[in-house]
């Protein structure tokens, strides 16, 4: 029985990877020092089970993995990479170059002096710094054409070595860092919650109100029961008044009447109004004569929609948003407008630019005639844009099999980079220019995580082999390194962003964790601060660190 099965398995690649993923996801439920392993560590020590024992994985299931990870962290990482750039990013910059700069000199200078085996250097980065995108980068730059294996060693070996060093070092790298982040305020006497408290004082006095909310908008019926509402055009009435609204419908007698800017209202009418009722709003109709309310289901019918509309119309371009009448024509009302990602003023006169995205909520029949009005229209749908996802991969694996020859070597960015700089391109066009490229979030998730646990069971499964010999041979060196690849850079960057920086201790911590991929860190930081401020500098840092550390993860390797 047992060998029916062992044959079922190695002659279904298939069945063997999903087998791994299964056992793998079980076992990253397990929790030591109440810390979860998480699905990544558990599909990795599966396929080092099976892997042990002599399963071997379909190389080609864990490239599509490897493709589908590195592309979507790019993508998902473009818009936050720019504006991390804009805001504070000199900073956040400096706290990634710190930690990738001085984990891969750790990691390097101590495989060096202890004399581990070729590729155990990436892997110890890697596992160190809790890095996937430095694993996934240096297991594909060994397999290509311009690395060259050490003498008396071979590629499967060195991908081997990379896979156990990662695997022994990750424990460390993962708990050993939460354990730091949790005790380090205490040491230092901070109070991370007191800390958040003044950030977000701070934050909340510079960040200027939004126009409005979806559920500042409001619906009314009332009955015109006075002159200052009759006799002349609802063009001249809404021009007239200083509040975004428009009058849906009319019913006159037994008449149901669809108004235009030109109709006028007469005494006895019933109208359905719809408007952006802020406070601002209530307060400028506390001293006006708006009729008596009424309850009418008709007049009060309005399910209103949030999209965006990108302007690509080159006949809209140079109007402004008073001449488009968008209120009183599509009963939409316009709460943003971005250009190249930043945010301008809404008021009549603002002026349109070819590029620029608005943010409209209305009916779906009002919004769809805007849409074709002034471009194109995104919703939030289920399809994703399969066409711009394959060839940007196409031109990102293009790119990184080319490479230029200098005094005899040969320097590219991979596939890894290649991938990487598509990913971050379209992700960040399609955040300024959403009429392609459309990848919603469930669809995001499932290519990231399903690549990258496609690409870890492969990775185990292909270093299970020599894990023990490893372990036996340069398991303590190993360890040492570990500790000090996430130890070291840690401490340097807290130096240098308090004393040369001068940051805020949350936000530095933040900015640390994310520079060392750590999402398990960042919520230990959330905890003691009862905040998620720091995720600001989180986010900003670790957008620059996938870059540095999926880079430093090909370079490692060719040294």
């Amino acid at each position: 029985m047992t060998g029916s099965v062992r044959e079922i398995l190695a002659g279904n690649p298939v069945l063997l990877l999903f087998l791994v993923l299964a056992i793998g996801l079980m076992i990253g439920r397990i929790r030591i020092l109440s810390v979860e392993l998480g699905s990544v560590v558990g599909v990795l020590v599966g396929g080092l089970l099976l892997g042990h024992i002599g399963f071997e994985g379909d190389p080609s299931i864990q490239s599509l993995g490897f493709v589908l990870f590195i592309f979507s962290v790019g993508y998902q990482a473009g818009p936050r990479f720019v504006q991390a750039v804009r805001k504070d990013g000199r900073r956040y910059l400096a706290i990634a170059v710190i930690v990738a700069v001085s984990g891969f000199a750790v990691a390097y200078g101590l495989a060096r002096s202890f004399d581990l085996v070729p590729g155990a250097a990436a892997g110890v980065m890697a596992g160190g710094l809790t890095s996937t995108p430095t694993l996934a980068a240096a297991d594909v730059a060994v397999q290509s054409a311009s690395f060259d294996a050490p003498v008396g060693t071979t590629i499967e070996e060195i991908r081997g070595n990379i896979t156990a060093a990662y695997a022994i070092t990750y424990v460390f790298g993962l708990i050993g860092l939460i354990l730091i982040v949790r005790l380090l305020p205490g040491w230092l006497r901070i109070d991370l919650a007191v800390e958040a408290e003044r950030l977000e004082q701070e934050d909340a006095a510079a960040i200027p109100p939004p126009v409005f909310s979806p559920s500042d908008i409001v619906v009314r019926a009332i009955r015109v029961d006075t002159e200052e509402l009759t006799g002349r055009p609802l063009r001249d009435l809404f021009e007239s008044t200083p509040i975004q609204f428009t009058v849906l419908k009319i019913r006159r007698g037994r008449e149901l009447i669809e108004p235009d800017p030109d109709t006028e209202l007469q005494i006895g009418d019933a109208i359905g109004v719809v408007g952006v009722l802020t406070q601002a709003a209530q307060d400028q109709l506390a001293g006006m004569a708006v009729g008596a309310p009424l309850r009418d289901r008709e007049l009060l019918q309005y399910q209103p929609e949030s999209v965006r509309i990108c302007v690509t119309n080159k006949d809209v371009a140079g109007l402004t948003l008073g001449e488009l009448e968008i209120p009183h024509r599509h009963a939409s009302f316009v709460s943003r407008v971005e250009r190249m990602g930043v945010s301008l003023d809404v008021a009549p006169s603002t002026r349109l630019e070819r590029g620029d995205v608005l943010h409209v909520t209305g009916p779906r029949t009002g919004l769809d005639v805007l849409g074709e009005q002034l471009g194109h229209l995104e919703r939030d749908v289920e399809e994703t844009d399969l066409r711009t996802f394959s060839w940007a991969i196409v031109l990102g694996l293009l790119l990184g099999a080319w490479s230029i020859n200098i005094a005899g070597v040969s320097i590219g960015l991979g596939s890894a980079g290649g991938l990487l700089l598509t990913g971050l391109l379209v992700g960040y066009l399609r955040s300024l220019f959403p009429v392609f490229g459309q990848v919603p979030a469930g669809a995001r998730w499932v290519f990231m995580e399903l690549g990258l646990l496609l690409f870890m069971a492969g990775v185990g499964l292909r270093g299970g082999a020599n894990l023990v010999e490893t372990l036996l041979s340069s398991g303590p060196a190993l360890l040492i390194a570990g500790v000090a690849v996430t130890t070291v850079p840690l401490m340097i960057a807290y130096l240098y962003g308090r004393k040369v920086l001068g940051m805020n201790p949350l936000m530095l911590l933040g900015a640390i964790t994310g520079a060392m991929t750590s999402g398990g860190a960042l919520s230990v930081i959330n905890s003691q601060s009862r905040s998620t401020i720091a995720a600001i500098s989180y986010t900003g840092a670790y957008t620059f660190a996938n870059v540095l550390l999926t880079l430093a993860g090909t370079l490692i390797v060719l040294l």
